[in-house]
């Protein structure tokens, strides 16, 4: 990644000096098919920008990441490519007060997820294109000045191979001619003009082309002025998919969200019609680009699955459609301000969800999950403020983290408590309208929400957004001879190096057991600030039996519990009947447990007495993640192996006792394989999978398939023939990235060796398929097998990140450190690594540093569970 990488200084000095007046981009993506002489490399790009310089004379550089330059042309002096172009950027000296710049390149197709991303379907042959350009990608398809402060509207032309369709964000119509193939490239295509956009930055621009399958609906909107609205809509997804589309569904969120944020925004949507591509490959979830958002296709789902991955897709096509004004109307001026776009999609995605849609619980999912996600990375040693130090784009790259998504959006629910829905609503209303298509800081939304709910929010932000750390709150409670009580007090702490406290609006629940139920009986909201806060509103009370510090979770921090609310909890947490305040409790063992103030045996043995009565299944799938991760990480390694076994048999009670049918019995199923181990096990796992073994209602489709065949192929039961004829039954996209998994699961010195090879010495595969491979080479039953490869691990890093694309390195540096080697002696060697490298790229020393410090957590959570055993 040499000579990729740009500062936030340089971005100031840039934007300080030029002011961009439009794109005009022209990409010819004919040689996408292919020749007969192999997979093609490039693709035509021809861009002129228009820009203006306040200080005539001075020099400065366009961005582009490209095989190579034909022409440079500025201000209608050809340029010597070789002389003013460098691989990454294009030199431009002696600019004048306007400008105008033409760069003709041969741009590289991707096969990593960055840029120009082409893929080839295995089913059918059919080539798809699509781009994905966050942070700083653009730069690989075309010129430009890649920051997202140098705002322009772009009109993009792309020439296509014949019987495809081409998007962009604007509009797109076909030309009647060929395209006008260029002499001696002799293929016929079809050229496509586009709309130009508004004013918008590079990264989130984007054309996707192929022979997609693509339906179409609209959406009305008639305002209380009598104006009316109209925007068209289309979802797309590959050919092979579309049997499985269920495109109604997605335009019946997008619609209800359309509605939603019209009602609150007062600002139609800006950006003409409103596609939804569903893409092969994507590295990310999604991708907010205005007209055109972008989607993992695995959002298409191919058997059968719950209600919670359709909450889950929900919230995605929710969080994207906010960026249409958080992040694309009104964007950050540098990445610094990364929260201003994601921390406000993470939480309208979820507030919108819960107010507009099917699926009104969604707070429990974000309690359950997303805050999970901010508690981890908020204790990890590369915590942040959700304003974050962003130096560069490597940087950018590693913020797009769960500080800046999920407590970033945590502290927003707080602030709309704070400041009041209606002043927080009506202080995005303004920031819209004043800062529309242009680009902003911290400051500049502060200063509206201080209009609008006269809080003082420079002391709001100080306490929330400009520290890093997250709180524990733990009651203690006094009671009583006469069973009352007599004082509730709530200890704040920070277990960091520099403590922060922070102001809480907290909400205390009180609970007792009646008639087999743990139901609230009294509930008092206060503000905790200090280290020590007393709630005088719940003195004489009745002694509680559980005491709930952040009931109705306002707050963001790490809730503790008192001794009887423990064993409480230990007894009856399935008794709780709210289903939010129970979530809660779960997050909070899970909490304790990774800290090591629970024994991880003790959280399984709570998962195996409660995890069955849990009727979310969003929560039942995230406690199967935490039980799974709690055997393999946390646990005692003499404990394991009884661990695995409990864990296994009470998946199948519940497997069997599930109603038939039910997404309950699915996620049981899905659960029991991946922790199946013994030979009893895996032979009802493998009767399953051959139909000699049944149970009432559960249908084995293809994806559990998958499912059940990866369990047999980790343990050595399915070899590479048995997978090679599950990929005969679905030879498909998604077929092939399971196929490999299987694959590189398998318990083999030689398989663990080739699977090594492909991933860290040489650089053929995809970034989907280096995903299905390291996630297949890392298995828990397989610790002796990888043992050797702890050393091989830092040999290779310094040389993973500076020969591959930072998505493909990022992936190999953090899924293949050696997370089950844990022992004293591998973090003394991760130290040893870190201490020896202190000069190297901050962004790979980020990530080591962090799985550094998950196995140090690790042990200590073993320690905790030996001690307890």
């Amino acid at each position: 990644m040499p000579g990729e990488n740009l500062s936030r200084d340089e971005a100031g000095e840039r934007a300080a000096l030029l002011s961009v007046d439009g794109y005009e981009v022209d990409l010819d993506l004919r040689s996408a098919v292919g020749d007969a002489g192999g997979e093609p490399r490039t693709f035509r790009s021809r861009t002129m920008i228009r820009f203006r310089c306040s200080e005539p004379g001075s020099a400065s550089f366009a961005d582009l990441i490209a095989p190579s330059v034909t022409a440079v042309t500025l201000n209608g002096e050809q340029l010597d490519p070789s002389a003013v172009f460098d691989g990454t950027r294009v030199a431009l000296d002696g600019l004048a007060a306007e400008n105008v710049l033409t760069v003709d390149a041969q741009c590289a197709y991707s096969r990593t997820g960055e840029g120009m991303h082409r893929f080839v379907d295995p089913e059918d042959g059919e080539v798809y294109l699509y781009t994905q350009y966050e942070p700083a990608d653009a730069r690989r398809v075309f010129a430009n000045f890649e920051q997202p402060d140098l705002k322009a509207p772009y009109r993009f032309r792309v020439t296509a191979p014949e019987g495809w369709t081409v998007w962009s964000n604007g509009a797109g119509t076909p030309e009647e001619t060929d395209g006008g193939a260029p002499a001696g490239q002799g293929r016929e295509g079809r050229t496509w003009n586009f709309a130009e956009t508004k004013p918008i930055s590079t990264y989130i621009t984007c054309v996707v082309a192929g022979p997609y399958h693509y339906v179409t609906d609209s959406y009305r909107r008639t305002f209380e002025d009598g104006t009316e609205l109209e925007i068209p809509l289309g979802a797309m997804c590959r050919k092979g998919l579309a049997r499985h589309f269920d495109a109604d569904d997605v335009f019946l969120v997008t619609k209800q969200g359309l509605d939603f944020f019209h009602d609150h925004f007062d600002y139609p949507y800006p950006f003409g019609k409103y596609d939804q591509a569903f893409v092969p490959e994507y590295n990310l979830g999604a991708m907010e680009n205005p007209g055109l958002v972008t989607f993992r296709e695995e959002y298409i789902y191919r058997g059968r699955v719950t209600r919670a991955a359709y909450e889950r897709r929900a919230n995605v096509i929710l969080h994207e459609m906010a960026h249409m004004w958080f992040g694309d109307l009104v964007t950050m001026g540098w990445w610094d301000d990364l929260w201003l776009k994601e921390s406000f999609a993470d939480f309208m995605g979820t507030f919108s969800m819960v107010e507009a849609t099917r699926f009104t619980d969604g707070w429990i999912t974000f309690a359950n999950n997303r805050k999970t996600w901010a508690y981890r990375a908020d204790q990890l040693p590369s915590t942040h403020p959700v304003t974050a130090d962003i130096r560069d784009l490597q940087d950018a790259k590693l913020n797009f983290d769960g500080i800046t998504y999920a407590k970033g959006a945590s502290v927003l629910k707080q602030l709309v408590a704070y400041a009041g829905r209606d002043a927080f609503l009506e202080g995005a209303r303004r920031y819209f309208k004043r800062h529309a298509y242009g680009n902003t800081t911290l400051k500049d939304l502060l200063s509206v929400l201080e209009e609008t709910s006269g809080r003082d929010m420079a002391t709001w932000s100080a306490s929330w957004l400009q520290t890093s750390g997250v709180n524990a709150l733990t009651p203690e409670v006094t009671v009583s001879a006469e069973g009352r009580i007599t004082e509730l007090a709530v200890i704040q702490t920070d277990s960091t190096s520099r403590p922060e406290l922070r102001p809480h609006r907290v909400a205390i629940g009180l609970y007792r057991l009646q008639d087999g139920e743990l139901a609230r009986y009294a509930r008092a909201e206060a503000d905790v600030a200090d280290a020590r806060t007393v709630i005088t509103e719940l003195t004489g009370e009745e002694a509680p039996a559980l005491v709930l510090v952040n009931d109705d979770d306002l707050t963001y921090c790490k809730i503790r519990f008192d001794a009887n609310s423990l064993d409480t909890l230990r007894d009856h947490l399935g008794d709780i009947t709210d289903p939010l305040a129970r979530a809660l409790c779960w997050a909070a063992l899970w909490s304790m447990t990774r800290d090591a103030l629970l024994p991880a045996s003790d959280f399984l043995t709570t998962v195996l007495r409660f995890a069955g009565r849990e009727s979310d299944i969003g929560v039942v799938q995230m406690v199967h993640a935490w039980a799974q991760f709690a055997l393999t990480h946390y646990v005692a390694p003499d404990r394991r192996e009884e661990g695995a076994r409990l864990l296994a048999e009470g998946a199948l009670r519940e497997l069997r006792d599930a109603p038939p049918g039910s997404q309950q019995q699915l996620t049981w199923a899905r659960f029991f394989a991946e922790v199946a181990s013994s030979e009893a096990d895996l032979q009802l796992v493998d009767g399953l999978l051959n139909s000699t073994a049944k149970i009432d209602g559960l249908e084995v489709d293809q994806e559990l398939r998958w499912v059940l065949l990866s369990s047999l192929a980790a343990h050595g039961v399915a070899d590479e023939h048995r997978i090679a004829a599950e990929l005969s039954r679905d030879d498909t996209a998604s077929g092939k990235r399971h196929q490999v998994r299987c694959l590189a699961s398998r318990p083999s010195a030689a398989v663990k060796a080739q699977d090594w090879a492909r991933v860290v010495e040489a650089d053929s595969l995809s970034n989907a398929l280096v995903e299905a491979t390291v996630a297949g080479f890392e298995q828990p039953s397989q610790r002796e097998l990888l043992a050797p490869y702890t050393g091989k691990y830092f040999d290779m890093l310094e040389r993973v990140w500076e020969e591959r694309s930072i998505q493909i390195a990022m992936i190999t540096v953090r899924r293949l450190f050696p997370a089950l080697q844990d022992s004293q002696e591998t973090l003394d060697m991760a130290d040893a690594w870190l201490e020896s490298h202190t000069e190297l790229a901050p962004a790979l020393r980020r990530m080591v540093l962090e799985s550094r410090d998950d196995l140090a957590r690790a042990l200590r959570a073993q320690q905790c569970d030996t001690v307890a055993g």
